[in-house]
């Protein structure tokens, strides 16, 4: 009977807490246990205190289920320890909270992702114009660019490079039609710099910059008529340059603690008396500035006198300020990481400036950071995402090429194992960050304005890029280190801490902002029960506590049945959408979201305010989060691509990669963990049976080296979206020659080679050894002139520069007085 009633009391338990069951519905189970522990086999009832020790939980439950009891009792006492121990949120964190929507992340994060919310995006395509315009004006341009002469010859893009993108709209790519712009989709914005980025890195971030968080993009959401008429034509077709200046010397990632101010008074604008702003600010790192001929501005709005509202202290407000506008200093050149990229400091003390210059009007002031949190949530899903993902690519097409063409030891390098393994992973980071890049982009074309996600994507792809670039650079070894014209991977390896640090710098965007600001927005019920705990009328705010807490309560109870239940059957219970060959990999995303979601949710309910202090934990947690998006969208580009063959061994290989890397970011959770009981709770919840998951093989990495150095449309579908040059005179045209050359040749250089080994030929300076294989019988005249060609073209390939030593002397500029000092 005792052991009866235990199974049947964890049935119970399991039945309603993955029913997500109200109370009373426990209360009555509890009834039924209660009543049949109390029942002796031959039917008659025994002991009231036995009665009422096993009616008890029954009654309790019961009262629970009856609302003004469980408010007085549980609600008000636990509302009371929430609201003193839930993370405050300030008004600038509220506002970044209000700024984005919740959409797969959400799914996540409720441990029970519903597919069809995952299938329903529509998959990465654009207009027939939209093609058009990469098919034509962007390979113009990315033509036009010399990346050697831009990094080192000007320092900047050439006139004519210039005055094409002004020309042909890249600067207003997301400027509607009705204002003379382009109004091309987030996915065609993306797909543009991506192509130019894997020309000239600084090329593309001069055209992601005007199309990102900048003027375009606010005046097109928030200015007023007049603004719009006045300045949106006039940057579409490239006769303004913007730029934004939110950054300064003391408030970097804490924008909010800028020390920019504007004040309200009245002063003279035009000869006439005018209600305006009093300005003054001290900004840097601003992309675009040196060239900029319209400045956009965030500072903190005083009202002292109260002229336009109430409140004194109006909060963050957003400015457009003409250039050569009186009192408005453009600095001297920032140089970041020798990048030939425009940017550069800005500032000015005491500049008066009219109110039709606010963003908005008066209307927006003081909803500056609201407005900056909108267009960042957008934006930051395009920009850099882009950068990130077309530069892994753009490393593995050429590294693909060169780990063919270079020969060590008679063999290509590529197929070294030493060499294949970063080659492999490069494949494979290829593969995932295309199908994250594609995803979000894809969302925000739906309307979704995907803030966490884009937080996760931007400081992953990224750190993706600084690594893969890494692999390459070690592939290429001397080569690649040697800068110069024919050098086509330096200037991006040199700009990939730029990538890291700007728009959030990756530290604090992993450790600080991801999963707090996820676990806020994202969870089902936590960011209920702080604006309960927010409210100032208590009343209401135990009521709006009661209904979110009891949902904290069940979706705490499923999470802990559904993680223990997965990780004992390793996930062959959980959800797919599928029952074909990746039904299995939608099964463990589908455990380890169920795990996330009771991790994240006991790390934020026991850390409360603390969960900022405890950044290694958050970053871990932001780790696996963005772990589970990457191996959604890699699951989803297999669906949208229709499930090519080719490609299956390559998605198992990365959803082996990420699992593994998920288990390992929940043991270091588990490891630092600063509750002891809490700490084996969990990992016991999560990983009863332990941790069993295991990265790619070796074998599949050299698999996927193999396939990638061969030409073809693998090869091609890995590296879709980077600029591709068949010119043999071309910085990259001349890999893509000579592996043509190379493959061709492959079955002629083995007997060539062959003949080397056994000493009929020898290969040395002072002798032509193809002719004599010809003398020797080893080739025929057809054969040498394939493989003359094949080792004519690898000679330019492995070819370095070099140079006159005055060709590289510093060139002495007189150094100017420093930007506000004092006049001699």
């Amino acid at each position: 009977m005792v052991f009866f009633l235990i199974a049947l009391g964890l049935v119970a338990f399991a039945v309603l807490a993955m029913r997500r069951a109200p109370i009373w519905q426990w209360a009555v189970a509890a009834l039924v246990l209660g009543l049949l522990s109390r029942i002796s086999p031959d039917g008659i009832a025994t002991g009231t205190l036995g009665w009422a020790v096993a009616l008890l939980p029954a009654v309790l439950l019961g009262l629970m289920a009856l609302t003004p009891v469980r408010r007085m009792v549980l609600i008000a006492p636990a509302y009371g320890v929430v609201k003193s121990i839930l993370p405050k949120v300030s008004r600038t964190e509220q506002e970044a909270l209000d700024a984005g929507t919740v959409g797969w992340d959400a799914e996540l994060f409720s441990g029970r992702p519903q597919w069809d919310k995952l299938f329903e995006i529509e998959k990465p395509t654009l207009t027939a114009e939209e093609q058009a315009f990469l098919d034509g004006p962007v390979e113009t341009v990315c033509a036009m660019i010399d990346d050697w002469d831009t990094r080192h010859n000007r320092a900047d893009l050439s006139p004519e490079v210039w005055q094409y993108l002004k020309d042909n709209g890249f600067l207003g790519m997301l400027i509607g039609k009705e204002h003379g712009g382009l109004g091309f989709s987030a996915q065609a914005q993306s797909q543009v710099v991506s192509k130019i980025a894997s020309r000239s890195v600084a090329a593309g971030i001069t055209v992601m910059v005007p199309n990102s968080l900048g003027p375009g993009e606010l005046l097109e959401k928030y200015g007023t008529p007049a603004q719009k008429e006045q300045y949106l034509g006039r940057l579409a077709k490239g006769q303004e340059v913007p730029c934004f200046a939110l950054t300064g010397p003391h408030a970097g990632s804490d924008a909010a603690g800028m020390r920019d101010i504007g004040v309200v008074c009245h002063d003279m604008y035009q000869g006439k008396k005018t209600l305006g702003v009093k300005l003054s600010w001290d900004k840097r790192y601003i992309t675009l500035a040196p060239v900029a001929t319209l400045l956009g501005l965030a500072f903190h709005l005083r009202d002292p006198d109260h002229l336009i509202g109430e409140t004194e202290n109006v909060g963050i407000t957003l400015a457009l300020v003409p250039a050569d506008y009186p009192g408005v200093k453009i600095g001297r050149r920032h140089y970041p990481a020798r990048s030939a990229f425009m940017n550069g400091p800005t500032e000015g003390r005491n500049v008066f400036i009219p109110m039709e210059f606010l963003i908005g009007g008066t209307d927006y002031a003081g909803q500056g950071w609201r407005m900056l949190m909108e267009c960042l949530a957008t934006g930051r899903a395009i920009s850099l995402p882009a950068i990130g993902t077309v530069s892994i690519k753009h490393a593995l097409r050429v590294t693909s090429a060169y780990a063919r063409i270079r020969r060590q030891f008679a063999i290509p390098i590529g197929v070294m194992e030493g060499v294949a393994e970063p080659l492999g992973r490069m494949v494979r980071s290829a593969y995932a960050y295309e199908a994250a890049r594609g995803l979000t982009a894809a969302m925000v074309d739906a309307g979704q304005k995907p803030a966490v996600i884009s937080a996760l994507l931007k400081y992953r792809t990224t750190e993706a890029m600084r690594d893969r670039i890494n692999d390459a650079m070690d592939i290429h070894g001397g080569r690649a280190v040697q800068d110069g014209p024919s050098n086509y991977l330096f200037g991006g390896y040199a700009t990939t801490p730029v990538a890291i640090t700007v728009e959030g710098a990756n530290i604090l965007t992993r450790t600080l902002i991801t999963f707090a600001q996820g676990a806020l927005r994202a969870h089902p019920y936590l960011y209920k029960e702080i604006a309960a705990a927010q409210d100032p009328n208590r009343k209401a705010g135990i009521a709006a506590f009661d209904t979110a807490f009891c949902g904290h309560v069940s979706f705490m109870l499923r999470n802990i049945l559904g993680s223990f239940l997965h990780a004992m059957s390793f996930g062959a219970f959980a959800s797919t959408p599928t029952k074909d060959e990746m039904a299995h990999w939608y099964r463990q995303l589908s455990r380890y979201s169920q795990s996330f979601a009771l991790v994240g949710d006991w790390t934020v309910a026991f850390l409360g305010g603390d969960l900022k202090r405890k950044q290694n934990l958050s970053g871990r947690m932001a780790d696996i989060l963005s772990d589970l998006y990457l191996l959604s969208a890699v699951l989803k580009r297999y669906e949208d691509e229709g499930r090519i063959a080719e490609d299956r061994p390559l998605v198992d290989a990365i959803a082996r990669d990420l699992i593994y890397s998920m288990e390992q970011s929940f043991a270091g959770v588990f490891a630092n963990f600063p509750n002891v009981v809490l700490r084996y709770l969990m990992r016991f919840l999560v990983f009863p049976l332990g941790r069993h998951a295991r990265p790619a093989s070796d074998s599949s990495g050299y698999r996927l080296a193999k396939a990638i150095m061969q030409p073809g449309t693998f090869r091609d579908r890995m590296t879709a979206g980077t600029f591709v040059s068949m010119d043999p005179k071309d910085v990259t045209g001349v890999l893509e020659d000579a592996l043509i050359k190379v493959t061709n040749a492959a079955e002629i250089e083995k007997t060539f080679v062959k003949a080397v080994k056994t000493g009929k030929i020898a290969r040395r300076l002072d002798r032509d050894a193809i002719s004599d294989a010809i003398e020797a019988g080893v080739l025929t005249e057809s054969e040498a002139a394939t493989l003359r060609l094949a080792d004519q073209a690898t000679d330019k390939v492995i070819r370095v520069d070099d140079f006159d030593p005055d060709e590289l002397a510093s060139r002495q500029v007189p150094r100017a007085p420093e930007m506000g000092a004092a006049a001699e």
